[in-house]
Parts: structure tokens; C-alpha cells; sequence
């Protein structure tokens, strides 16, 4: 239930009629019309941040007047503001692996405020919460129609303890729904059916209230549905539980970066080379903690598939949202997705009263704008470790034989030079890239070879236009007599259950099926890492003769040691794309000019003869993408399968933990907790546990993919008798503090710097020997010694994961010393009571020559410590030179000084509640 308070500002309360029904709403002309400020031109994504003070101010205790008439100051300022408010979202969305570990943490406070003498049923999420389970299924099996099935099956082997826990979830707590296995992807099952645009509740006197739906999410591509006009974004879970549970998430009054669309998009090019251009010019644009709106007469052109594609990845450009305001499109996308004709109704009327329409005359102020005509998009991809190294697909090969002789250390600058001298011309550099035979194989392959190609994320597969595309590029290469390459490992994964629905009723899905890539689950699998095994034989062979084996995949991540342990080497690329290099097999094949393969006369078949024109996608488009197959598919969203509706749970209200489990443990955050916080004090004596570069992701800092027997992770599950086919990955067992604690700073290609050449992680010891980060922390833990950990630029990018937040605690972190911070990592340490710090005056990790042997001391956090302060920081080297330098501690509200001081946000939330 919403509880509408809204004391100072009753009378911007207004009713409206839309749909036969008349619904109470919160009037922003009427808050001008109050004297509170001149709204009109503020941006649609603002006006909803807006909407949301003006319904629960509430006279001063979260929110006041002061912070209405602040967003007028914003405009009146050109964009900037940053006070400080108290935002409440309408709801929540989580996905299991992030989901797992917040109904873990739910089930522990429900332990913790008995322990305070509280009431269990206190525990419970005040606001509504949709779990979608989607990053459990692996591709063990693929490219033949048993895939699915299979893939299934195990992935239930795998989870049942898990799955069992979230069905105890589900009936144990009030307000939390579960979306069962095999259904989607919770981003696009977000999109296509639980978001409404407007969202409508009861106030405390039964009356219906309609306003804008928000949502934060437990997964960074929450961001996604912004395509909807939808306002969303990912926290980490800590951040998100404190959400459900009643607390507003404190946050300054956003820059808005205004993106003017032009133009229209050209034939040949898709929705995915539109967005990995966006990327590109967002990330140099520099636009972390901001938010993006989209605007400009291209909207007219641009359908809201590609418009949720575009939102999809602002984590990948770095802003908190990328929002497009509600518009005509806005409405065709919901009539034709299935929603309700009343709803439908009521977003058009409740947008044009309230002033978020976007018409022909709509024109906000902007923090900062940049523009892009759609006319000059090309073909693309992006790699080989970054969303935004945006690669024209023309320039692709090129690029790639760079990163060979990068990765070789070769320099071809010398040779250039040689050629550009008098006298006989040198000889040719011998070509840099490796070939290896495959035992048992008639082919052999190189640096650059395809190993896995796949048609995977809610980023590209929401959207019918690219897959529809992918298909026919299958029908027209089986019409050749084409294949994917046998060193291919293919794969289908969609978003959600509607997209079988229109390939098949396309005809596609067998086109597809015929060239590898068969349906293996409905989930994320490739884009996290859920890629499963490739061929034992070939996996030998890339890792005997370190070649670079390539991936390309239709997601979001490329991020290195994301996608396989086997590659290196990871592309971004359109559903038609990834089809196209199954099967060329190589990231060395110019794709524009070169022939990509033969077809079954031997003749040479160019990109150009099996890729589809826009009129032949869009025809298909429109013949099976139905609102029918929409509300079908939807008619059942939380009921499962047999599977899930045989998975058998208790109804207590406390849970039960399974000792013996090695999926579900009770975490130790609330154990022996007081009924009082604590304070903030200085860091003294701190060892440095790693070192580490720009760009370290929360991938880096917390992987979700696999790991190995000797991993210490896989020792604690081979001690306790799993066998290492049992392991699944560390996603899956996030549930467990345990595997998570070993598994930080674990990603395979992590370099800490305190070590020569070594990857993986490792760190030194207290004796100053190699060791695993976990031997280390443990160590220094039992010698009571603090620990910080050095990093440079962008500093927890990526995936809005709290466990690199949750892992860093639990290894006895008490600070991190950075260049700077990705937004939701920031928010994520401070959660769970890690200090974040940013460099000043020019210090990086470089000029002050760390290596990891210092002892670091860190002063002014004791007593009145304010929000953003900059504080003293004390070096010791080993040869004992002292350096004082300044360090500005990113502690950047007062709420978050109080979650600090409790250690963590659900320490605080949970004194509270057990105090009331």
C-alpha cells in the first residue's frame, strides 16, 4: 500500500477520469499554481523525482517543501542542484542471483530482531517485489532440439536448495512474488508485462492514487524498462532490501543529460548498432551519476524495442537511467504487449495532465546535451573487454589483429617506419597469430576463432526487429546450404516465451535450429557467464597454445573473464551478427568485403547475401509479434511448470537453515548485534590487501561464473564432498557467505598489482609470500590488522552485484582508496559499512609509487565527520618514509554517515524497527 501524506501540499492533489474510473493524482501544475516553483520545463525523467516529493512530503521529516521548490532552483540554475533528498520508489525487482542473498538477508533480520527481542513478522517488504528466477540456467547442451529440455532438468539438479528457500520466500513474506524458472528474463519480463507506466495504489483512506511507476532494481539492467517511460534503475541488493522494507533511498537531485535523436535509421543497420554508439559517445561524454533523457524528432522513427535496448545498457554508459518520456509510441507498445485498454487509457490521460507527454513542442532544460543523426549509424560490434569500444564492423579484423599484437607484444610501428626509409623494402612482419590442430578434429584454429556465438540478454532479445533478423539470416544462409562452423558453440536464449512464439509462428525457429542455434533456456546464461563448457578438446587446445579464442554475443558484458574461461577475447554484436560469425567462424574475416563462407556449390557467400532488408523484418514483424501472443504467454507468469509447482517448502515464518547446505547459510551480519550503533573511527595500522587498476569491475571484485577445484571456494565444496561437477558457479551460490568470502577479488583475470605478472587472486601474506586474497584476509583478520584496497579509475563498474560490497566487509576491508567510483558500488561499500575514498590534488596509485607493502592510517573520520569531508591519510612505506595525503571521503549524505555509524544500512534498519 502507498501511504499518500502529503501535508504542505494537499492542494496540489487532483482527480482525474480515464478509463471509466476516476483516480486522485498529484498535481505539478497545481504545485506551480501553489507558489512552489516553475516546473513546466523540466525534463519528463525529472517531473517523476518531482511526483514523488509532492507525494510524500510530509512536513519536514523526509520531506519538505524545501526540496519541491529545489527542483525549480534546478532549472532556474541550468540543470544542477544537488541537495539531497528522500526518494521512494513504487516497487521492487529482483533476479535470483541477486535475489537469493536479499531474501537470505530478509530471513536473517527476521533471526536478528527476535534476537532484539522484536517481532519476526515485523520483517516483511512493504513494497510490492517481483523475483524473477533467469540466471540459474547453464548451457550444458546445445544445438539440437534436447537442448532445452536438458539444460532444464540440470538446472533444477542444480538449484533445488535455492529454489526450495525462494518458494519458502514467497509464502513466508507478504508482498513478494516469484516468477519461475524457464519464463524470462526479469528485465523483459518487466517490459512486456509487470510495468504499467502509471501505476495506481490506495491511500490510507481506500482512495485509488495513480502516479508514475518506479522501481529499483536488484540487477543493474534495471534500467531497461526507462524505455517505457518507466523510471528504474539497479542498486545492490543491501540497498534494495532497505527499499522494500519501508526506507527511502537517499540521493541528490540528478544532472539530466539531454540526447537529441535525429534522422532515421538506414538499411542494413539494427537497433544494436544504434546503441553501441550511444555507449560510445556517453561514456566519452562522461555521465556517471547522471541521468539521460533522450529526446528529438528521431523519436518519431525509433520503435520502443530500440528505445529499451538503448535503456538497457546505461550501466554500460555509465548514467543512472536512460529514459524516454511517454509518447505515442509509449502507447502502441503497451496495447500491443497486452495491457489492459483502461491502463492504456490512463497513461495517455495522466501523462498529458500532468505534463510528461512528449509532443512536437516538447523542449526541457538540460544539464548538457549532445546529438546523434540515426542517418550515420553503420554496422558494428564492440570489444574486446569494454561495452564501449565501439568497432565499425567494416574496421572489425583489423581491430582484432591489433589486440593479437598487443596481447603478443609485438609493436608493427617499427616496421612502418622501415617502409616509410629509403632503400630496399623489408620484409613482411611474419603474421603474429597462432593456429593449433584439435585432437580428434579435421580442422584447426587460431587466434580469433569463434568458440561461441550466441543469441543471449534481454539487451537485444526484448526486441523483435534484431530477431526476426537473426532468423531470416538463418533462413537465407540454410537456403545456401550454409552452417555454423563445427568449432562453434551456439546458442538461442530469449528473453521471454513471446519470442518462441513469433519465430515459430515465423517459421524461424527451425531456420534457426538448422544452422545450431536451438532454443537452450529463457534466461541470461551467455551474457553473465553462464555459458557453459566448450568442447574438452578445444578448451586443450586454446589453453596449450594460449591462443585468443573470441566470443560473440547479442548482450550487454564483455568484460574480461566474463563470458568463458576459454576466451579472451568477448564481442558485442546485433542477434544478425552473431549468426552471421557462427558461421564464419573467425574474427579475422573482414565481415563487409570478404566472402564468410561457401554455400553447397562451393560458390563464395558474402554478409551481403543473407542479410535481410528492413522491409522484409518489418513485414514479419507485423504479421507475428500479436498482443495475443502477449496475454497468452502471460496468462500464467507466476504459476510454473510441473517442475516448480513440485518443489515442496515449509510455511514458518523464521527459516530453518539447513546445516549441511552449501547453497543457503545464515549470514553472519546480525549475530550478537546490539540494540545501539556504534561510531565511525579512524583506521589505523591498515595493510593493503591488492592494488588494482582502472576499470576494475564488480565482475572483477565478485565473478559469477565458474571456478576450479583449486580456487579456495572449491576447496571449501570439495572438503564438504561436492564434486566439481556439482560446483555451478559462484552466482548461483551467493546464498552461501562461505563461497562468496573466497570468491572475492577471484575473477581469473584480475592483476593485482602488488604481484609481477600474476593473475587471478592473489595477494601477499603477512609473511610477505603469495597467497589467495582469502588466506591473506583471514590471516590478517586473526591478527586483528584493518585492510584497504588501492584502485584507480571507475572504480565497481558494471553489474550492480552486492557482494563485491558484501565480499569486501566479509574479508575485513574497512576502506577503499579509488581515482573515483561507479555509482551503485559506491552506495553498495557504504551499505555494508566500508568507507569509500577518492584520490586529491592528483594522487593516483602511480605517482605515489604503491606497491602494497605500505601501512596506511587514516584520520578525521572519528567525532563530527561530515558528508563528503576530505581527510588526512598517512602512508607508512616499507622503508619508512611517512606521506600525508588528502583523501576525500565518499560518505556523500547524512543518512549514509548513519548507516556507517550502525555498519551497514541494515544494521540500521533493523535497530529501528526493533526500537518501534
Amino acid at each position: 500500500m502507498t501511504i499518500i501524506v502529503g501535508s504542505d501540499t494537499a492542494k496540489t492533489r487532483k482527480s482525474l477520469t480515464a478509463g471509466g474510473a476516476s483516480v486522485a493524482y498529484y498535481s505539478i501544475p497545481a504545485a506551480e499554481a501553489a507558489g512552489l516553483g516553475n516546473f513546466s520545463r523540466l525534463p519528463a525523467a525529472l517531473k517523476v523525482v518531482l511526483e514523488n516529493m509532492l507525494r510524500f512530503e510530509d512536513g519536514g521529516r523526509t520531506v519538505s517543501v524545501d526540496d519541491i521548490k529545489a527542483f525549480s532552483e534546478w532549472a532556474d540554475k541550468g540543470g544542477k542542484n544537488p541537495r539531497e533528498i528522500a526518494y521512494r520508489p513504487a516497487r521492487v525487482l529482483m533476479q535470483d542471483f541477486t535475489g537469493v542473498p536479499a531474501v537470505v538477508d530478509l530471513a536473517a533480520m527476521r533471526d536478528g530482531i527476535k534476537a532484539l527481542g522484536g517481532d519476526a513478522q515485523m520483517i516483511n517488504p512493504l513494497n510490492p517485489v517481483d523475483l524473477v528466477i533467469d540466471h540459474s540456467v547453464m548451457i550444458d547442451e546445445f544445438g539440437n532440439p534436447r537442448a532445452f529440455q536438458m539444460n532444464v532438468d540440470r538446472e533444477y539438479e542444480r538449484n533445488l536448495e535455492r529454489y526450495t528457500f525462494l518458494k519458502w520466500g514467497q509464502s513466508a513474506f507478504n508482498n513478494f512474488r516469484v516468477v519461475p524458472p524457464g519464463t524470462g528474463i526479469c528485465h523483459q519480463v518487466n517490459l512486456e508485462y509487470l510495468a504499467q507506466t502509471v501505476w495506481t495504489d490506495e491511500d490510507q483512506n481506500g482512495e485509488q492514487v495513480a502516479y508514475p511507476d518506479t522501481l529499483v532494481g536488484t540487477d543493474s539492467h534495471t534500467t531497461m524498462v526507462n524505455g517505457l517511460a518507466v523510471l528504474g534503475w539497479g542498486v545492490g541488493g543491501i540497498e534494495a532490501e532497505a527499499a522494500m522494507l519501508g526506507q527511502p533511498i537517499s540521493m541528490l537531485i540528478p544532472e539530466v543529460v539531454g540526447f537529441e535523436l535525429t534522422g532515421e535509421m538506414v538499411e542494413g543497420t539494427t537497433g544494436t548498432d544504434l546503441v553501441l554508439k550511444v555507449v560510445e559517445m556517453l561514456r566519452e561524454k562522461g555521465v556517471v551519476g547522471k541521468f539521460v533523457e533522450f529526446y528529438g524528432e528521431g523519436l518519431d522513427r525509433l520503435p520502443l524495442a530500440d528505445r529499451a535496448t538503448i535503456a538497457n545498457m546505461a550501466p554500460e554508459y555509465g548514467a543512472t537511467c536512460g529514459f524516454f518520456p511517454i509518447d505515442n509510441e509509449t502507447l502502441r507498445y503497451l496495447r500491443t504487449t497486452g495491457r489492459d485498454e483502461d491502463r492504456i487509457a490512463l497513461v495517455e490521460a495522466y501523462a498529458k495532465e500532468n505534463g510528461f507527454w512528449r509532443d512536437a513542442d516538447y523542449a526541457p532544460i538540460y544539464t548538457d546535451t549532445l546529438s546523434l543523426d540515426m542517418g550515420t549509424i553503420v554496422p558494428a560490434i564492440s570489444g574486446p573487454k569494454r561495452p564501449q569500444d565501439y568497432t565499425p564492423l567494416d574496421q572489425a579484423s583489423k581491430a582484432f589483429l591489433d589486440v593479437v599484437n598487443e596481447y603478443r607484444g609485438i609493436d608493427d610501428e617499427p616496421a612502418a617506419a622501415e617502409m616509410a626509409a629509403e632503400g630496399p623494402a623489408p620484409k613482411a612482419p611474419a603474421d603474429p597469430r597462432k593456429t593449433a590442430a584439435v585432437e580428434g578434429e579435421d580442422y584447426k584454429i587460431r587466434d580469433g576463432s569463434v568458440v561461441i556465438a550466441s543469441i543471449t540478454s534481454c539487451t537485444n532479445t526484448s526486441n523483435p526487429y534484431v530477431m526476426i533478423g537473426a532468423g531470416l539470416v538463418a533462413r537465407k544462409a540454410r537456403a545456401l546450404g550454409l552452417n555454423r562452423k563445427p568449432w562453434v558453440k551456439t546458442s538461442l536464449a530469449p528473453g521471454s516465451q513471446v519470442v518462441s512464439a513469433y519465430l515459430e509462428a515465423a517459421g524461424l525457429q527451425e531456420d534457426l535450429d538448422a544452422v545450431g542455434f536451438n532454443l537452450v533456456g529463457y534466461g541470461c546464461t551467455t551474457c553473465i557467464g553462464n555459458s557453459g563448457p566448450i568442447q574438452k578438446e578445444l578448451s586443450e587446445a586454446i589453453a596449450e597454445n594460449d591462443l585468443i579464442a573470441t566470443s560473440v554475443l547479442s548482450g550487454n558484458r564483455n568484460f574480461e573473464g566474463r563470458i568463458s574461461p576459454d576466451v579472451r577475447a568477448n564481442y558485442l554484436a546485433s542477434p544478425p551478427l552473431v549468426v552471421a560469425y557462427a558461421l564464419a567462424g573467425d574474427m579475422n574475416i573482414d565481415m563487409v568485403n570478404d566472402p564468410i563462407a561457401q554455400d553447397k556449390d562451393g560458390n563464395d557467400v558474402y554478409l551481403k547475401d543473407i542479410w535481410p532488408t528492413t522491409q522484409e523484418v518489418a513485414e514479419l514483424v507485423e504479421q507475428t509479434v500479436t498482443r495475443d501472443a502477449f496475454q497468452s504467454k502471460y496468462a500464467d507468469v507466476f504459476k510454473g511448470d510441473e517442475k516448480w509447482q513440485s518443489v515442496e517448502t515449509t510455511d514458518a515464518e523464521t527459516y530453518d537453515w539447513p546445516a549441511s547446505s552449501t547453497y543457503i547459510q545464515n549470514p553472519p551480519y546480525f549475530q550478537g548485534m546490539s540494540k545501539d550503533a556504534g561510531v565511525i573511527s579512524d583506521i589505523e595500522g591498515a595493510k593493503v590487501l591488492a592494488v588494482l587498476g582502472d576499470m576494475i569491475t564488480t565482475d572483477h571484485i565478485s565473478p559469477a561464473g565458474s571456478f576450479p577445484v583449486t580456487s579456495p571456494a572449491g576447496q571449501y565444496l570439495t572438503e564438504r564432498q561436492v564434486a566439481p561437477r556439482e560446483f555451478n558457479s559462484y552466482g548461483s551460490r551467493r546464498g552461501n557467505h562461505e563461497i562468496m568470502m573466497r570468491g572475492t577479488f577471484a575473477n581469473i583475470r584480475i592483476k593485482n598489482e602488488m604481484l609481477e605478472g600474476v593473475e587471478g587472486g592473489y595477494t601477499k601474506g603477512p609473511d610477505g609470500k603469495q597467497t589467495s586474497i582469502y588466506d591473506a584476509s583471514m590471516a590478517y583478520q586473526e591478527a586483528g590488522t584493518p585492510l584497504v584496497v588501492f584502485g584507480g579509475e571507475q572504480y565497481g563498474a558494471g553489474s550492480s552485484r552486492d557482494w563485491a560490497a558484501k565480499g569486501t566487509s566479509l574479508l575485513g576491508v574497512k576502506a577503499v582508496i579509488a581515482e573515483s567510483f561507479e555509482r551503485i558500488h559506491r552506495s553498495n561499500l557504504v551499505g555494508m559499512g566500508v568507507i569509500p575514498f577518492e584520490f586529491t590534488g592528483g594522487d593516483t596509485r602511480k605517482t605515489l609509487g604503491l606497491t602494497g607493502d605500505e601501512t596506511v592510517s587514516i584520520k578525521g573520520l572519528a567525532g563530527d565527520l561530515k558528508p563528503l569531508s576530505n581527510v588526512p591519510c598517512e602512508i607508512t612505506y616499507a622503508d619508512g618514509t611517512v606521506k600525508e595525503i588528502e583523501l576525500k571521503c565518499r560518505i556523500d549524505t547524512e543518512v549514509e554517515i548513519e548507516y556507517v555509524e550502525n555498519g551497514g544500512v541494515l544494521h540500521y534498519v533493523l535497530r529501528n524497527l526493533a526500537k518501534s
